[in-house]
């Protein structure tokens, strides 16, 4: 697919912002479209976020990634950076500059306006849900991985940035191995209660928290969905996952992020638990059949997997990969009534596509719902997520 990437700048209180806008294959100038912005977390640039813009505007998005002022490492090239002092950087400082970009987006001609998502990794998630609480009604989606929320706490605690002080003692310049900051940072971080201010926020928010992370724990990834409205929030916690990606973890949180940006719910959450595999050979052809159990638990259904649940993987002669899961629950419906549902899981052109049969009165949408699911891995086996368009 081709897409197209050109650098841009702008200005934030005379410092020079830098970034790259990426831009969907067939792009016309005159065409609005609808538009990301990512920001990168603490110790990284634009480039950690490159992957994000580039998988979007493969999907029809222009997609803007940046740095921020003052942000990065010490040893990074020049040529990545924007402009600004590490030691004036700060969660305010940073925010200006994402409105600073977003006021950029806004004036191109190509930018829908009402369109505008933030997505954010770590500390860039913290500024953006800061800055969508801002915003307001222009921002039309928020989007937080792993948002550093713990930032105030660490802080109060003096240990901000990995660096290690006194709180009631704090020094000017925060050593931090691969950064230095100053003590307004600390200071402005110390007084803050984020979670009041991103409720100011309302429309919908995406948060993604890895439970492993050993960073920022997922327990304030869970207040600050409950800090939300009703509704508002959804948040995806992942098996496994600390505080990044590794590949797989990636293409499965872009896939989850997509579902959510075509206001699609997850219905059906799928824990698999794999329990022995078996290998032939079909002429040319290595079949493995993955053999599993294991449960759901959501809203709308609650039970295990019946016994004979297996993945069917062809392995082609041309390297291609033909995958067919089926297998069949047996538990309770949302009105508390026995049932079974029975899902047959392919490959579609870009999603998986689950079709699913079932014997409940209650859930009997789903025979004739348009399905889609992400394959989320984990550590003895994946957990399956299923998604239907919301307002059913």
């Amino acid at each position: 697919m081709c897409i197209t990437e050109k650098k841009f700048t702008c200005d934030r209180e005379g410092l020079t912002i830098r970034g790259i806008q990426y831009f969907p294959e067939n792009f016309e100038q005159e065409q609005q479209y609808p538009t990301i912005i990512a920001s990168h977390g603490f110790l990284c640039n634009y480039t950690s976020m490159i992957r994000w813009c580039k998988d979007f505007a493969k999907i029809g998005y222009v997609a803007f990634c940046f740095s921020f002022c003052g942000g990065g490492n010490m040893l990074e090239e020049q040529a990545l950076k924007s402009d600004g002092e590490s030691t004036k950087m700060s969660v305010l400082t940073e925010m200006k500059d994402l409105i600073a970009v977003k006021n950029f987006a806004k004036e191109q001609n190509y930018v829908d306006s009402e369109n505008i998502i933030l997505l954010g990794e770590s500390q860039g998630g913290f500024v953006s849900g800061l800055v969508a609480a801002k915003c307001g009604a222009e921002i039309k989606k928020l989007v937080m991985i792993f948002p550093a929320l713990c930032i105030p706490d660490h802080a109060r605690k003096g240990c901000l940035g990995g660096s290690s002080y006194q709180p009631e003692n704090v020094p000017d310049i925060l050593d931090c191995g691969q950064t230095l900051l100053g003590k307004g940072f600390h200071e402005e971080a110390a007084q803050m209660d984020p979670y009041l201010e991103l409720a100011l926020y309302e429309r919908p928010v995406f948060i993604l928290q890895g439970l492993a992370d050993n960073i920022v724990n997922y327990s304030y990834a869970i207040r600050a969905k409950e800090n939300y409205k009703e509704g508002q929030c959804y948040l995806q916690l992942v098996r496994n996952m600390g505080h990044g990606f590794s590949e797989n973890q990636y293409h499965s949180a872009f896939a989850s992020v997509r579902q959510f940006l075509a206001d699609r719910e997850e219905i059906l959450s799928i824990r698999v638990i794999l329990t022995h595999c078996e290998t032939l050979t079909e002429k040319e052809m290595r079949v493995d059949k993955l053999f599993f159990t294991g449960w759901c638990e959501t809203k709308y259904f609650q039970g295990t997997i019946l016994p004979g649940g297996c993945d069917v993987q062809k392995h082609l002669v041309d390297g291609t990969v033909q995958i067919r899961a089926e297998y069949t629950l047996e538990g309770l419906d949302k009105s508390g009534n026995k049932c079974k549902i029975h899902i047959i899981n392919q490959r579609g052109e870009m999603d998986w596509k689950p079709i699913i049969t079932t014997d409940s009165i209650e859930l009997a949408w789903l025979n004739h719902a348009d399905l889609t699911a992400v394959v989320e891995e984990g550590q003895g086996g994946p957990t399956i997520r299923i998604y239907c368009l919301q307002n059913l």
